[in-house]
């Protein structure tokens, strides 16, 4: 007899029904306790990975010779913003002086309170007398982030769910990979890779401050320390391009 079945006095012309215990309460507490040891173990190895990127930390400092001329660049090359808040800007981008054509490069840079921005990296060769189209065809690996819309702009472009708002941004290159990964710094947490790509030519950071309308995206992006717990990456010449 199974365990469940129980000893019963009838009463005789009263109907009796007899059912299985239910477990699915049990069930439930049990997913729910191994969904939390996934999570954190899924959290440990995100931790992990980003302190792996880390190593190869690079002090990025923007190009002012590349800066749209509506865009204002601080004098340490660490911060730039639109340069008024009643002006429009197709393209307002500039570059990293830092270049990447071998090896791995990591970099972080403060998006806080801002509400449109673009990041990622860019080949050599990208056309910068032109509107700018932002894809891995024409040359650039990007995020954006347009009020409370986050889009990887691959081909086709691919829709993020975040945790929370991302307040530092990480980027990782690995050129003999053709891998350029997003990390969420704050929650240790990937945001988007682009992967399987064939480089060939200098990569260089790229960054979109956003437009500044009422004071609203007024905030700087923030090109972040090296963290002095790793070695920074020594990163070839200086390199002086034009965006328009």
């Amino acid at each position: 007899m199974d365990a469940w079945m129980l000893n019963l006095v009838v009463t005789p012309g009263r109907a009796v029904s007899i059912h299985p215990p239910s477990h699915e309460g049990t069930v439930v507490r049990a997913v729910d306790q191994l969904k939390a040891t996934l999570s954190k173990d899924m959290k440990k190895l995100f931790e992990a990975e980003l302190k792996r990127v880390q190593q190869y930390a690079v002090d990025v400092t923007l190009d002012p010779d590349t800066a749209h001329p509506k865009l204002l660049l601080s004098d340490d090359g660490k911060q730039v913003h639109c340069d008024n808040p009643e002006r429009f800007s197709n393209s307002g981008c500039v570059l990293g002086k830092q270049s990447l054509s071998s090896g791995r490069f990591y970099f972080e840079v403060q998006v806080k309170d801002k509400t449109n921005w673009i990041l990622g990296m860019a080949r050599q060769s990208v056309n910068r007398k032109e509107v700018i189209t932002l894809s891995p065809e024409k040359g650039y690996w990007t995020v954006v982030v347009h009020k409370n819309i986050c889009l990887a702009l691959d081909d086709p472009q691919v829709p993020l769910f975040l945790q929370s708002d991302l307040e530092k941004v990480g980027v990782f290159v690995d050129y003999e990979e053709g891998l350029v990964s997003f990390y969420d710094v704050d929650n240790a947490a990937p945001i988007y890779s682009f992967t399987g790509f064939y480089f060939t030519e200098k990569l260089y950071p790229l960054l979109y401050s956003g437009v500044n309308v009422d004071g609203e995206n007024s905030a700087p992006l923030i090109i972040c320390p090296v963290n002095q717990s790793v070695s920074p990456v020594s990163i070839g010449k200086l390199n002086k391009l034009i965006f328009s």
